[in-house]
């Protein structure tokens, strides 16, 4: 017998985004083979920097044999590793983020965990900071599959900011009272935002930030 958690639809397999994956995989657009096939627009899948990607490995062979300056690194990767992440990936990481950001900060490696994508990483956040039943807001459009991501397993709800397409999709405060108000029946944990959007790709300014996400003591938000 499979747990109740188990028997859940949560798992989003009969959503209208996840059925949208099935019949693109049956019928996958090909500018030659297949015109009139379907074009898969609902992934955010960056397939731009492969030709990079792969002029990189074929001129590091090394990264390819696990070998480290001819010697064989696979015993040592094989085995059981730092729960948090290869030590070593970590700090090539931070260097890399503080590099992107002008150097003018810094970031601790010790404090950074690695995780295999944003799926695990959400999931993980949403165990690590709420509790069964608590709830979060979230600014619309969001990508489908937070619903199962981040509600499937840990319990939480999702509480839609509802956004609209006449000012871009920017959070009014308006939209925000609203949700907040739907919200209190429940145990209001935060709101959660990708920025840039996902769906959207837009970003959201300083000055959006503050005036509608900043929680002062006041704020009902930061009760």
């Amino acid at each position: 017998m499979l747990s109740s958690k188990a028997m859940l639809d949560g798992h989003g397999e009969e959503s209208p985004y996840f059925q949208g994956w099935k019949e693109y995989e049956k019928n996958a657009y090909d500018d030659v083979q297949n015109p009139t096939g379907i074009i898969q627009m609902g992934l955010a899948e960056n397939q731009l920097s492969l030709d990079l990607l792969k002029t990189w490995i074929e001129n590091n062979q090394d990264a390819t044999r696990l070998t480290n300056n001819g010697e064989s690194m696979f015993r040592h990767l094989a085995l059981f590793q730092d729960y948090h992440g290869l030590p070593a990936f970590k700090n090539v990481g931070a260097e890399l983020m503080a590099e992107i950001r002008g150097n003018k900060v810094s970031f601790d490696p010790r404090k950074l965990v690695l995780m295999a994508g944003a799926t695990a990483a959400s999931e993980t956040l949403m165990f690590c900071i709420a509790e069964h039943g608590d709830a979060f807001l979230l600014p619309t459009p969001y990508y489908p599959g937070y619903d199962r991501d981040l509600k499937w397993r840990t319990g939480v709800e999702l509480v839609p900011i509802h956004c609209s397409s006449s000012n871009g999709f920017k959070v009014t405060k308006f939209a925000l009272e609203e949700a907040y108000q739907q919200a209190k029946k429940l145990s209001l944990k935060g709101v959660l935002i990708t920025n840039p959007s996902n769906t959207l790709g837009t970003t959201m300014s300083h000055v959006e930030l503050d005036d509608h996400f900043y929680c002062g003591q006041e704020d009902p938000l930061n009760k």
